[in-house]
């Protein structure tokens, strides 16, 4: 199998799945390049209201697949770099589901998804202590958030993997599932994600990034005056079915 992001899409439930097998996964300078366009597409597809990131196989994704870094180390840093913010700016919930190795450039993409759910016996680690890379400054940060400093520091300084237990323990993931229950929670859990206001998403995950400009909460005010999606909301509740959103992200104004 030539290596490759494989993306399918079903009942609003976009799925891009890392492909390299023969390197655990690894992403290859290419697969790096393409992601950012590939989440693009998404984003601007109605049809599409959650996208989860796995790997194929038992493994999630060993880091970058060094034999096909021949730019250098700091352009192939802004090659997985850029497609890290890609994922971290998509502007619909993302969620990775992790099975075996997550490590280096692998963790990187995870952290950067809402939200992580793994497999018992996953295994996570951060790796550039072990080849003199400097971790970008925007992945440093991004990982402090999520786990705090001390954490952070352990992964980074070290270069030591963590087990599941212990990424849970620490907010590095979300929830661990048995091997064999992990795909059925994500699909279960993305549908319930797929039901809900992408309105309320969309906001929620824009302002969980940082603090919003008066200019972004006139945005969304306005957005939650003109979308519906309250009176909808509040019209299922009280006729006990399901709710039928009709806010999508990107369309005009």
């Amino acid at each position: 199998m030539e290596p490759a992001l494989h993306l399918d899409t079903e009942d609003g439930i976009a799925t891009v799945r890392i492909a390299n097998p023969a390197k655990r996964n690894a992403m290859t300078t290419d697969m790096w390049r393409a992601l950012p366009g590939l989440l693009a597409g998404c984003a601007a597809d109605p049809a599409v209201r959650v996208l989860v990131l796995t790997g194929e196989g038992d493994t999630f994704c060993a880091g970058a697949d060094i034999s096909t870094l021949t730019e250098g180390a700091e352009a192939s840093r802004d090659l997985a770099v850029a497609a890290e913010e890609a994922l971290a700016a998509f502007p619909k919930p993302t969620v990775a589901a992790v099975r075996g190795h997550c490590v280096g450039g692998g963790c990187q993409l995870a952290a950067a998804c809402d939200l992580r759910f793994a497999a018992e016996g996953a295994s996570f680690g951060i790796t550039p202590a072990r080849l003199g890379i400097v971790y970008a400054a925007s992945s440093t940060r991004r990982l402090v958030e999520l786990v705090g400093p001390a954490t952070a520091k352990y992964l980074l300084f070290s270069a030591e993997l963590i087990d599941t237990e212990r990424a849970l323990r620490t907010g590095l993931v979300d929830e661990v599932w048995p091997r064999d229950a992990l795909d059925k929670r994500v699909a279960e859990f993305a549908r319930v994600l797929a039901s809900r206001s992408q309105l309320t998403q969309a906001a929620a995950k824009e302002f969980a990034a940082g603090p919003a400009n008066a200019e972004r909460l006139a945005y969304w005010t306005e957005q939650a005056r003109g979308s519906g999606d309250t009176a909808e909301g509040v019209a299922a509740f009280l006729e006990r079915r399901a709710p039928r959103f009709g806010w999508t992200v990107g369309r005009p104004s």
